[in-house]
């Protein structure tokens, strides 16, 4: 039986069926689960949740009240199933072992927002997501189910924000550590692929078919040893070799995980093709390789090269996209030139050189006049010194951009602090 309870009735024991709420504001990956720790507990009560919903067929009960909000369904198909898999209440998984299961969202009607408002709502969004998609390299490493309907709403969260103003979380997802990296490229990729689903002009559906393959493209790097994958110098040819199979694992991994979406596995499958045959695993060209895996490759690279990592610097938005644009073969050019599109011509980020002979970075689109954004002015490369920084909008200025510029040619260091608050 379900029963909608307020959260200071909840107590150890309880099967806790569903967190009542805005999935950002939940303490914890999975919904479903039994309440063994104390550490949990407090985590709950502390959590802007003010109800959940319990089973009282796999937990304890509540005390009985007579004002008690009782939900009472008859048992699905699949919940039966499991009872029957996975035996009575006491043997209910734990939150550290149960499967993922995340509440459905209702994002309602997707509204134009500007970049400050975005920013705050987006940084929730990728702290949430970064949780659940470590969580869920761990279910896979240990070889569990997952179902796609339960990370469907990681993706509807991130596509909704990229919807509302696409440069505000796909700006601060490129803020990672080293730590972070491999988790918080799934969630970039994610919000990537789903801004180019849009300007490709795809349906919705496949706009979220897009959304959950750049968020489960990389698990197969849930099989790759760690001291590989996170090796601050160069590989060896072997390491490379092993690096160049997470493909495939990651394939394989999904398919024992019960994920079927065909668009999934093709691009976890076949994100490292290249248009002239030279890529991995397959060795495809041109038309063998899907229109989703051509959008997996580039948004793949695009958010490893303009990442900081532990062997390299990341490099501005601009110039990755100018030296994407060079490299023959590799990319498919009509959807490069759509990707382009979706993220503006200078995007957040980039640093471009004046005519004046500054150096500056884009700290915000100007929707009316896309060649002249938003920058700060941080450097003077006549001089060579630091100026002090100023704010100028381009579209109300005799200064002009001259074209892109990287920081690392003036020996400056990180800007990330001059457009990442803003």
């Amino acid at each position: 039986m379900l029963k909608t309870i307020a959260i200071k009735d909840v107590r150890m024991g309880m099967y806790i069926h569903e967190l009542k709420g805005a999935w950002i504001d939940h303490p914890f990956w999975t919904s479903k689960f039994v309440l063994t720790d104390p550490e949990d507990l407090k985590k709950l009560l502390a959590s802007p949740i003010k109800e959940v919903v319990i089973d009282t067929l796999w937990g304890v009960d509540v005390e009985s009240s007579e004002d008690e909000n009782t939900e009472s369904s008859q048992m699905s198909d699949k919940e039966m199933a499991m009872l029957e898999l996975d035996g009575p209440a006491d043997d209910r998984p734990s939150l550290q072992n149960s499967t993922m299961d995340i509440p459905t969202l209702n994002t309602g009607i997707l509204q134009t927002a500007t970049l400050e408002a975005e920013r705050e709502q987006a940084a929730k969004i990728i702290a949430s997501s970064r949780q659940a998609v470590a969580s869920m390299f761990k279910d896979l490493r240990m070889g569990k189910a997952i179902e796609t309907e339960a990370v469907m709403p990681i993706v509807e969260e991130i596509s909704a924000s990229v919807a509302r103003n696409v440069h505000a979380l796909i700006s601060l997802v490129r803020l990672k550590t080293a730590d972070d990296y491999t988790y918080m490229h799934s969630v970039a990729v994610c919000a990537l692929m789903t801004a180019l689903a849009r300007e490709l002009k795809l349906s919705e559906t496949e706009v979220k078919q897009a959304g959950l393959a750049g968020l489960m493209h990389d698990m197969g790097k849930a099989g790759i040893p760690l001291q590989i994958l996170n090796k601050p110098g160069s590989l060896t040819d072997h390491e490379f070799n092993v690096i160049r199979e997470h493909p495939q694992i990651g394939y394989d991994m999904l398919v024992k995980a019960n994920i079927s979406d065909p668009v999934t596995l093709d691009v976890c499958l076949h994100h490292h093709e290249k248009m002239d045959g030279s890529g991995y695993p397959g060795k495809l060209s041109s038309d063998q390789i899907s229109l989703f895996a051509k959008m997996g490759a580039i948004c793949d690279v695009y958010d490893a090269v303009t990442s900081t990592r532990a062997y390299k610097p990341a490099w501005e938005p601009g110039m990755a996209l100018k030296r994407m644009a060079s490299w023959k073969g590799h990319f498919d050019p009509v959807v490069f030139k759509a990707f382009v599109k979706s993220l503006g011509i200078y995007p957040i980020g980039t640093v471009v050189i004046l005519k004046s002979g500054r150096l500056a970075v884009v700290v915000r689109q100007n929707p009316d006049s896309l060649l002249k954004p938003v920058v700060k002015a941080f450097f003077s490369t006549k001089s060579k010194i630091h100026i002090p920084v100023v704010e100028l909008d381009l579209s109300k200025q005799m200064d002009e951009i001259v074209g892109n510029e990287s920081v690392e040619t003036w020996g400056i260091g990180n800007i990330d602090h001059l457009w990442s608050n803003h």
